[in-house]
């Protein structure tokens, strides 16, 4: 203890302690405030949007009512993007691929602005050759994997106005020869020479097909020949472009902004294929939404990571982003298997992903921290560390947690990513908040359909608040409309998702009756989503109107809610819930995670040693999964009558091959039903 006269028992000395205590709390503070990868949000992040007269909301960042069309004067459609991102990088790097060199390497090789232009200007004109009229009468099908020849025939479509229709990997035969006869397309550019024989096997349906153009190298007068029999005419990729280069010039005709770009063909879970009309003005506008990134924003230095697939238009809006910015595109080698090596070599700073890609990363991480109590405890705690930084608008990746926990995992992605952004389904909270602290960088996720491009709301730069999908994109404003026989009122801030803006579609082509079922008179597209407004002004989607049901006792049902919520249990990999109108309860169909299964069952039952198909037919098994799927719809707030009484087992996974999913991946539930028929009779017999 200081003894009396001491110069610690003065007054003075205290005040310089607290002094020195405050100055030194305030440094501290205004460090962790302004360190390194502090975001500034362009909005207040309490108070995102604003509502308008009619009740509909616009972002914040929009200072006055008037909506964006696009980002730059000088490029108004896709014609006008790429040329633009010659200009701005100076004629720089825009599309690479893996190419095996004399020594065993496989680097990325760059082909540069003006020859990916000058090669589409070739290919348009071969076309021209060839009898492919010029305008909006003519439609060109692609029917390929990502690759850069992908975009070299898109923007060879756009150089005589003609428009763009991708087929599908995964699209079925009946599908594909729909949405070729009705387009009336003539000619057909495929990866592959067995795509383009699959497309033979089907010329006598498709009426009007003249010309298959095939990307890989090596086609044989023979093959050529088989082609001839049947009415068609194969080409070479290569050997077209070589046409187009020695071909009597006539003169280019650039598309205008409200010109058709493509029609998206959408493969429903019940009858043909709808196809959604793109303008260029559409497409344009949707690139917008990446004018909300600031601290992200697309430069010519950014490298993007292509492997979504480009018959998606989310693929496509990014890469028009990316192009019109001057930056550069890598594309994976087409197997999925060696992606993770791809995104290596690439070293992408942007890098746009779905969430099935998240949640496999998850599960990996999380396999390996599982396997020990000290890595578990380390890593709750550089987990829990970032988020505090995440929650105060941080984002870096250079700290000593970053350095020590998660470097391994960023080095995976190949250590560059600055912007990731994910869309198409929910991502789990618990997954975002992984990503965002183990890569650093900037996570933001989307919701959209291509009915309006792909985006038509985003989260903001800096909002670390997971569950919601953002603010309205600055092309449209979002309004939310009463669903009564749910409960969701626009009064209470809960209705159905409604879009008006210059992102939404013109239509579904030779479709007016279903187009009027979804876009209104005055502009609005229904999505059958259903959204509720956060009190900061963030839209959350909730349920959907669609598939909805009535039990006998009469309460309605929204199965694709409950199942999203039965995919958070461990054990599931897919789920089906279904019911009918004169049952009082619903049951479900469940694939199980067949790692998550193998483990839990050796150890907690003991009988790790059986193959999926065995642990399926067990009793213990299905009574662990189903308490299980209880406690998880329990903890999410489902009703009694909203939670399966009964579960089948399967060991197969739904999928496009078995014709149980779309190529979009969302069930169909009619084929569900059918496929599953007997187990769903046998589960009904016995609750009844």
């Amino acid at each position: 203890m200081p003894t009396g006269g001491s110069h610690y028992s003065s007054p003075a000395y205290y005040y310089s302690v607290a002094a020195a205590t405050t100055v030194g709390t305030m440094s501290l503070g205004w460090y962790l405030w302004n360190r390194p990868g502090k975001i500034t949000p362009i909005v207040n992040l309490q108070s995102q949007t604003r509502e308008l007269q009619d009740g509909s909301r616009i972002c914040r960042y929009l200072k006055t009512d008037t909506l964006m069309n696009s980002l730059h004067p000088d490029a108004l459609t896709l014609y006008e993007c790429v040329r633009r991102g010659a200009r701005v990088s100076n004629n720089g790097p825009m599309l690479g691929k893996r190419i095996k060199q004399a020594d065993g390497s496989e680097p990325y090789v760059w082909l540069h602005y003006n020859e990916i232009i000058d090669r589409s200007v070739n290919l348009a004109h071969a076309m021209r050759y060839i009898g492919i009229p010029s305008g909006q009468s003519s439609f060109v099908g692609i029917y390929a994997k990502n690759r850069p020849e992908w975009i070299i025939v898109e923007h060879a479509t756009y150089t005589f106005s003609n428009i763009l229709v991708p087929l599908y990997e995964t699209l079925g035969a009946e599908a594909c020869v729909f949405s070729l006869n009705q387009t009336e397309i003539q000619v057909v550019f495929c990866d592959t020479l067995a795509k383009a024989k699959n497309l033979k096997e089907q010329k006598e349906q498709c009426m009007f097909l003249k010309y298959l153009v095939v990307m890989e190298e090596g086609i044989t007068d023979e093959e050529k020949a088989a082609f001839t029999d049947v009415g068609l005419t194969l080409y070479g990729f290569s050997e077209l472009e070589t046409l187009g280069a020695t071909a009597e010039r006539t003169p280019i005709v650039p598309p205008k902004p409200d010109d058709l770009a493509t029609i998206c063909y959408t493969s429903g879970t019940t009858g043909t294929p709808k196809g959604v009309m793109l303008t260029h003005g559409n497409i344009v506008a949707d690139a917008t939404t990446l004018i909300y990134f600031k601290y992200t924003e697309v430069k010519s230095d950014d490298v993007m990571m292509s492997f979504l697939p480009l018959a998606h238009m989310f693929e496509r809006v990014v890469q028009s982003v990316v192009y019109t910015n001057g930056a550069r595109i890598g594309f994976f080698r087409g197997d999925i298997r060696g992606l993770a090596d791809d995104i290596k070599t690439l070293q992408p700073t942007l890098l746009p992903v779905v969430p099935r890609v998240l949640n496999r990363i998850y599960d990996k991480a999380m396999s390996e921290v599982n396997k020990s109590t000290f890595r578990k405890t380390l890593f709750n705690a550089a987990l829990s560390f970032k988020l505090r930084e995440i929650n105060h608008s941080v984002i870096r990746n250079d700290s000593f947690v970053d350095n020590l926990v998660f470097k391994k995992i960023r080095d995976q992605l190949g250590g560059k990513v600055k912007l990731m952004l994910t869309g198409s389904a929910p991502l789990a909270e618990n997954v975002m908040n992984f990503i965002r602290c183990a890569l650093g960088c900037v996570v933001v996720e989307g919701y959209g359909q291509t009915e309006c491009v792909a985006a038509s709301t985003i989260t903001l730069e800096g909002d670390s608040t997971p569950g919601h999908v953002g603010v309205p994109s600055p092309c449209n404003i979002i309004k939310l409309v009463d669903v009564p026989e749910l409960g969701y009122f626009a009064r209470d801030n809960a209705g159905e998702v409604c879009i008006k803006g210059s992102n939404v579609f013109k239509g579904y082509y030779k479709n007016e009756e279903q187009t009027k079922e979804v876009l209104d008179e005055d502009g609005w597209l229904h999505t059958g989503d259903i959204g509720r407004w956060t009190e900061v002004g963030t839209l959350k989607i909730v349920d959907r109107k669609k598939h909805i049901f009535k039990l006998a006792q009469g309460e309605y049902v929204a199965p694709e809610r409950i199942e999203n919520i039965y995919l958070r249990s461990k054990f599931v990999a897919q789920a089906f819930v279904y019911g009918e109108s004169l049952k009082t309860c619903l049951i479900a169909i469940i694939v199980p995670d067949p790692e998550v299964l193998l483990l839990e069952a050796s150890k907690t039952l003991g009988v790790g040693n059986l193959s999926m198909q065995e642990l399926c037919q067990r009793e213990d098994v299905k009574k662990m999964i189903m308490d299980d799927l209880l406690a998880v719809g329990k903890a999410a707030g489902l009703f009694s009558f909203e939670q399966a009484k009964d579960i089948y087992l399967a060991s197969e996974m739904f999928s496009v091959e078995n014709d149980l999913l779309t190529p979009t991946l969302k069930s169909k539930r009619p084929k569900l039903k059918e496929h599953f028929k007997p187990q769903i009779t046998s589960m009904y017999a016995k609750l009844d």
